[in-house]
């Protein structure tokens, strides 16, 4: 397979194995030039693999991985120092702060003035110039992860490699270190691969993702598509579609379900084949009387769960049962309790159609 002009890492026929057994697999994957390309997938299916494949730390079995056409291992030093990298642990060493954000750049022979100015530049950019005399034992988990950051700005790499670096800090420290990452990746511009397992954190970061199944390559594009039009029902389950339901075609663009009938606007497939429709929990609408739009189930609330910002409830229609993620304030507006008659609509639109193989 040919390259895409814009890729900067190439990965080509990768096959990684640990004791005889085969862990990961990628016959072919383009990262792209400047993005953030997101990798996401369960635990176990080969996210860290891939990174420490990417960081020369994993040797492949076969395969080839190439940086602007060359191979990466041909000059692992030359290779390395073009990268840097920062993870869920900072690993950072016990020494200040100035001098854990220094150390890349002494190793890679900067003079003094140099790396000074650029310890600094990175540490107020990240808002923690005033923790550079700070020993690292001291500093907050944030406020770690913050320096793990300035560090491998600091080098200022052409490949970022990010491993779930958001993942181990409180939500209000994460949400201001999410903010002010996108911010600097965006001005910066390096090619980014970060590993994670969020769906928010991927669709607000990521310009391209790549879903990784049991150590094999299942879809990549623009991470909202991935999340909204899952490429089979393993990445469906994966992506948090909740609602997924084996049906077959009956008309054009109708299927059945459970004994229901549901217009979809997706692709559509052989009359009378067996497709598998998914819906997110979050695009089913509650309301005590249908409105004459879209699909339109009558249904019962058979339990309910508040989830923060929403209330999920599970539903049946006919022999369907569907998960619908209602906002607080819908909710309360509705007055619903478990066994209470309800109308759910799902847009055509919203109704996501996959071909079964066989």
């Amino acid at each position: 397979m040919t390259s895409s002009p814009d890729a900067h890492l190439e990965i080509r026929d990768l096959v990684v194995q640990r004791g005889g057994v085969t862990v990961l697999e990628i016959s072919s994957l383009d990262i792209p030039r400047g993005l953030v390309t997101v990798m996401i997938g369960p635990n176990g299916s080969g996210k860290s693999t891939l990174l420490g494949a990417l960081q020369l730390v994993l040797h492949p079995s076969s395969g080839s991985l190439l940086l602007d056409g060359e191979r990466m291992d041909s000059d692992p030093v030359g290779t390395r120092r073009r990268m840097a990298a920062a993870f869920q642990e900072p690993l950072l060493l016990s020494m200040s702060v100035q001098s854990n954000v220094e150390l890349p750049l002494r190793l890679r022979g900067v003079n003094r003035q140099r790396r000074r100015e650029l310890a600094e530049h990175w540490l107020q950019r990240f808002g923690i110039a005033s923790l550079a005399r700070r020993h690292a034992r001291q500093l907050s988990g944030g406020e770690a992860q913050r320096v793990s950051l300035a560090r491998a700005f600091a080098s200022q790499p052409e490949v970022l490699l990010l491993d779930e670096p958001f993942a181990g800090v409180d939500a209000p420290t994460r949400e201001g270190l999410l903010e002010d990452f996108a911010e600097i990746v965006s001005e910066t511009k390096p090619t980014t691969v970060l590993v994670t397992h969020d769906r928010d954190e991927a669709l607000r970061l990521g310009d391209h993702a790549a879903l990784l199944i049991g150590g094999g390559l299942r879809q990549t594009g623009p991470p909202a598509e991935v999340f909204e039009r899952p490429a089979d029902r393993a990445v469906a389950e994966f992506v948090g579609m909740e609602n997924v339901w084996p049906g077959q075609r009956s008309e054009s663009g109708v299927y059945r379900a459970g004994g229901v009938r549901l217009a979809s606007t997706s692709k559509s497939v052989a009359l009378g084949a067996p497709a598998t429709l998914c819906v997110r929990p979050e695009r089913i609408v509650l309301s005590r009387d249908g409105d004459g739009s879209g699909n339109q189930l009558q249904a019962t609330v058979r339990a309910v769960r508040p989830r923060g910002p929403v209330v999920r409830s599970n539903l049946t229609s006919g022999r369907l049962t569907l998960t619908a993620d209602v906002p607080v304030a819908t909710w309360d507006e509705l007055r619903l309790s478990v066994g209470d008659e309800v109308t759910a609509r799902i847009s055509p639109a919203d109704v996501h159609v996959i071909e079964d193989s066989d």
